[in-house]
């Protein structure tokens, strides 16, 4: 299930159309207009974007009188964090390890130049 959560949200966010919907939803609650305003494309188009969104759980519509406004759901974000973190530490050990590597390049190249 989580394999599956994960790449519905790794695909909704493949779209910059729809990376930028989030941005603007990370701010706070927007409807379907207030989103479509800096786009160059329909309220529908914007609407299919949103479709995408809310399938991988990373957006919801709620109702507060005539307006219906999606907001911004946390849990799958935190998911994708996690699994990243996990990459994370093994690129800082590998990054820490080419840190080491380099130094003792410097080291040595100090005592050699020295030596000349």
């Amino acid at each position: 299930m989580q394999t599956e959560r994960l790449d519905a949200t790794f695909a909704a966010l493949a779209d910059p159309t729809r990376r930028a919907i989030v941005a603007r939803l990370a701010k706070g609650e927007a409807t379907v207009m207030e989103l479509a305003e800096p786009f160059e494309m329909s309220q529908p188009a914007i609407s299919k974007h949103l479709k995408v969104l809310e399938r991988a759980g990373l957006v919801s519509r709620g109702r507060d009188a005539q307006r219906r406004p999606c907001r911004l759901e946390a849990a799958p974000l935190r998911e994708v964090t996690d699994w990243l973190e996990r990459y994370r530490d093994l690129w800082d050990a590998r990054f820490d390890r080419l840190d080491n590597l380099l130094e003792e390049l410097k080291q040595k190249e100090k005592r050699h130049g020295r030596k000349r």
